[in-house]
């Protein structure tokens, strides 16, 4: 069964263009990963503070072991004291 993810980031103030580019840097690493179907950033025109991710992956092991590599374990580090609110949901599609 796949695995949708809806991640939602909140920068705190001063810190939006840091954690917009923290994330740029994830997206080629992310996608070159087996077992990642899409991984799409999208900022809100309202309030540039907000990022949304929305990810497909081929199963939540996978997702698992790409929340533990090197390179996500440093985005959460260097954006520790940049994210204001963090929300993360896991989804599986509705498959009548």
């Amino acid at each position: 069964m796949s695995l949708t993810i809806i991640a939602k980031l909140k920068a705190k103030a001063g810190a939006e263009e840091h954690l917009y580019q923290e994330l740029r840097r994830v997206i080629p690493l992310t996608i070159a990963e087996a077992g990642c179907i899409t991984f799409d950033l999208h900022r809100s025109l309202d309030d540039p503070s907000l990022f949304m991710i929305y990810e497909n992956w081929t199963d939540r092991a996978v997702w698992e072991d790409h929340m533990q590599t090197e390179y996500i374990q440093a985005f959460q580090t260097n954006t520790k004291e940049a994210i204001d609110d963090w929300d993360i949901f896991l989804l599986k599609r509705d498959e009548e």
